[in-house]
């Protein structure tokens, strides 16, 4: 060996020699003899093959000169210098022995103020044979820890990405390397790994990720606070590697971390959140991480969980369908720091940035799923967090809440929930977003099993129908989530919703009276169908059928009170014509609820939109109001009592919009059937007053309905009408053969023609000559219009009544015959009043 040693040490005298005068070159100031001296060094040298031994000796006596190299002027001298130097440390065979030179060296290029090393590429080959040297030389390099930390506080905020990268890598190997010493320092590097961890390349921002791990697990742990925040950025990261990096470190740290027990609170979510992430690669990464996590804490922890192991294994009844349970020890860890969790989620659920609230309402249905009933003492908190969640304009994160609350709805007690819930519900603490609890609650119920859901169904469908919860507000996203409610209840506990129909009724009927948009009465109705078929009802009348009474005494409790802004009327108006004929079958206690709220002085508006509805239903009285029968027994008091007074005359413009509205009921009535010509005829003092008294309404609607009321009433009546009241009613149609409105003129003359019909032996021409005089002179005064269609009319209406009078109207005729601009029509009445005579003498000859 000695001998050997010898002959070594002999060659490296004979390398050396030839190299003396290439060492000498090296100080010539032409940098092209410096540059091919280097050249010649290593060609004389590293690639001659000579024995590592020999190489030792040949470096020791070289790595001086080679390092003050490394300030050479000349960029191509300084590369090859690096070169050569890590050539050397990676073929010798104790590299060590270089570091008192080699560190100094280093340090100076690299880890002073200003950097001295302006070439980028050779600012990345020094860190690379600085990696090098951490790889060959282990611990030997303890005694230069300071001068690796000082490189790298440098180097890691260098502005070449490709210096970072490797000072990165640098790190990691030296943690790795020095564990028992490098934890003194380690602090001082987090600070320019977060000054980097954001950078623009993303293959950088893994590295410095890498490399924070390796610092916080070799560390003392005080700067996970200081890291963890931006960890938690690079979870929004666009590249799947960053994110992926960061899932590693931090289930590393939770597995091998020597104070992690301190840090769970902090660093689980960070690891929940990856189970989230839309990449599946990561998923299963992040997954199987914390089952390691769950399993190494339940080993640890053996003796503390031994008394829950039983019970604990065994899944809860009605387990989330297709949702795999996390096992024991990650379920525990979570439960044990819920508490410090909880705030967390509440704060970053408001976050600015829509992927921090994405991902934290994934983490906060992941953190349910795993906390099972043990979110029962966390609830109040969570229900605010859920109910400001659910308004986000960011629809992920509304759908990923709802799925939280199906948890609970699943794993908290009905009981508990429904005591905080359901006061939510009725006075929202948010007046901008009074839907957000109905939301929440839907959800919940959603995800509530029916057995256990059954028992509370009353207090459930009771606190929907207060009128402060299904009558308070009208925007169309409250309706919708009050539909909501109801609807899950109908899908979750079916036939059981028959003990509540008739609330759940009510809600339905009421959303279909506020709601402004057809899809939400269209789903209204869906859910009525829904109702009816739960139950086994053949039909939506078979639903009214049962609870009508019931529907009605609700609307009835309140009628006193109501005005134009009240909902009851719009309720009223969705149950009378949503129930078809079976509205027939309660007339008796539908009359006095019309007849409390149709006084004359209810408020205008709400009578006025009745009085439309009611036209509606009478106009088609045997399938509605009188689908039984039973309105002929109250029609003469519903005329007398409800119409009559409302046609009485008042001052103003709403007051004529009222009577105008009630005149369309009493046509509606006289038309549909819904009176008798016997009632008719018992009722005619009150009831023609009224009517001839508003043939001069301001309205010409009010004088169309009045007019075409008047026609009804004499066809109905028939020839009953005694000479008298007959009377009264011409002279006030002839006034409105002269009315600005060519319609209300028509009506008039049709009524006119009626009247004449009307007329019977009682009716005495000679008796009532002078009437008849009146007539006839109004009417052949209207035979000259200018309208041709009036003068046909007026005509045939003279042909009627030249029966009742021939000769005073033949004499009137003549009379005017001279006057007319077109006497025609008077040469053809006269002709027709001869014919006439002609026909009667010859049915009764002398």
């Amino acid at each position: 060996m000695a001998a050997m040693a010898a002959g070594d040490k002999h060659a490296a005298s004979e390398v050396l020699r030839g190299l003396a005068r290439h060492l000498n070159c090296l100080n010539e100031d032409n940098k092209a003899t410096r540059k091919r001296a280097l050249e010649l060094i290593k060609r004389e040298t590293l690639d001659k093959g000579l024995s590592s031994s020999v190489l030792q000796e040949v470096f020791a006596a070289l790595l001086k000169p080679l390092l003050k190299c490394l300030s050479d002027p000349m960029e191509r001298c300084r590369e090859t210098a690096i070169t050569t130097i890590s050539e050397f440390i990676r073929c010798v065979p104790k590299p060590e022995e270089s570091l008192p030179y080699l560190m100094p060296c280093l340090a100076q290029r690299l880890g002073e103020k200003d950097i001295l090393e302006p070439a980028e590429e050779l600012r990345l080959s020094a860190v690379e044979m600085l990696s090098l040297t951490l790889e060959v030389c282990g611990k030997h390099l303890a005694l230069y820890l300071n001068d690796m930390i000082n490189i790298l506080l440098k180097t890691i905020v260098d502005p070449f990405p490709d210096v970072k990268r490797e000072s990165c890598k640098c790190t990691v190997k030296l943690a790795k390397c020095l564990p028992e010493h490098f934890h003194m320092q380690a602090e001082s590097l987090v600070k320019p790994l977060m000054q980097t961890i954001a950078h623009q390349h993303s293959r950088v921002r893994v590295s410095v990720i890498e490399a924070t791990g390796a610092v916080i697990q070799h560390s003392s742990g005080k700067n996970v606070d200081e890291v963890i925040s931006h960890l938690a950025q690079r979870l929004f990261d666009d590249s799947p590697q960053v994110r992926k990096a960061v899932t590693v470190v931090v289930g590393d740290w939770l597995l091998r971390m020597r104070d992690r027990y301190s840090y769970f609170h902090k660093l689980i979510p960070l690891l929940l959140s990856s189970i989230s992430d839309e990449i599946p690669e990561i998923r299963l990464l992040a997954a199987d991480l914390w089952k390691q996590v769950g399993a190494q804490w339940e080993k640890e922890n053996e003796e503390d969980i031994k008394d829950k192991m039983d019970f604990l294994l065994t899944p809860p009844p009605f387990y989330p369908p297709g949702a795999e349970r996390p096992g024991l020890g990650c379920r525990e860890l979570v439960v044990r720091n819920l508490g410090r969790l909880v705030p967390a989620i509440t704060h970053d659920v408001t976050d600015w940035l829509v992927p921090t609230r994405v991902r934290t309402s994934q983490l906060l249905a992941v953190l349910l799923l795993h906390a099972e009933d043990h979110s029962t003492q966390h609830l109040q908190p969570l229900l605010a967090t859920l109910y400001v969640a659910c308004t986000d304009a960011e629809r992920d994160v509304v759908t990923n809440c709802l799925a939280a609350a199906e948890l609970l709805g699943t794993f908290v007690p009905p009981a508990v929930f429904l005591k905080l819930m359901l006061d939510h519900v009725t006075s929202p603490s948010s007046s901008s977003h009074p839907w957000a609890p109905l939301m929440v609650l839907a959800a919940v119920l959603g995800g509530c099993p029916r057995p256990l859901l059954k028992p509370h169904l009353e207090p459930i469908a009771n606190a929907l129908a207060k009128p402060d919860v299904c009558q308070e507000y009208q925007q169309v996203m409250y309706l919708e989530r009050l539909l909501a409610c109801v609807d899950v209840l109908l899908r979750q506990c079916e036939s059981d919703c028959g003990s509540v129909s008739l609330q759940l009724l009510q809600v339905l009927v009421t959303v279909q009276s506020l709601s402004t948009e057809p899809h939400v009465s269209e789903k209204a109705l869906e859910s009525v169908h829904c109702l009816c078929k739960v139950q086994g009802l053949g039909s939506v009348m078979e639903l009214y059928r049962q609870h009508m009474g019931q529907l009605l005494d609700w609307l009835s409790a309140s009628v006193n009170a109501w005005s134009s802004y009240s909902p009851q009327r719009l309720q009223l108006h969705v149950i009378v014509t949503q129930s078809g004929p079976v509205i027939g079958e309660f007339v008796s206690q539908l009359m006095p609820l019309l007849h409390s709220c149709l006084q004359p002085d209810k408020d205008t508006e709400m009578r006025m939109s009745i009085f439309t509805m009611l036209a509606k239903l009478l106009l088609d009285a045997s399938n509605t109001l009188d689908s039984q029968g039973y309105f002929h027994d109250e029609s003469e008091r519903f005329l007398c009592d409800i119409l009559l007074p409302n046609l009485v005359w008042q001052a103003g413009r709403t007051a004529a919009a009222v009577r105008t509205s009630a005149l369309s009921c009493l046509l509606a009535l006289l038309h549909g059937g819904g009176i008798t010509p016997g009632q008719l005829l018992c009722l005619e003092e009150k009831l023609v007053p009224l009517v001839l008294s508003a043939l001069d309404e301001d309205s010409k609607t009010g004088r169309l309905f009045a007019c075409r009321s008047l026609s009804t009433i004499l066809k109905l009546t028939g020839t009953s009408l005694h000479p008298e009241a007959l009377n009264k009613i011409y002279p006030e149609l002839l006034k409105h053969l002269d009315d600005s409105s060519e319609e209300v003129r028509s009506v008039a003359l049709q009524a006119l023609g009626l009247w004449l019909s009307s007329l019977t032996k009682d009716y005495s021409p000679e008796f009532f000559s002078a009437h008849l005089q009146l007539l006839f002179q109004q009417l052949l005064v209207h035979m000259d219009d200018p309208d041709d269609s009036v003068q046909d009319h007026v005509l045939e209406i003279l042909k009627k009544g030249s029966s009742v009078h021939p000769a005073l109207l033949k004499r009137e005729v003549e009379a005017v015959r001279g006057k007319q601009r077109s006497p025609v029509y008077c040469d053809q009445l006269l002709q027709h009043i001869h014919s006439l005579r002609a026909e009667t003498a010859a049915e009764c000859p002398e």
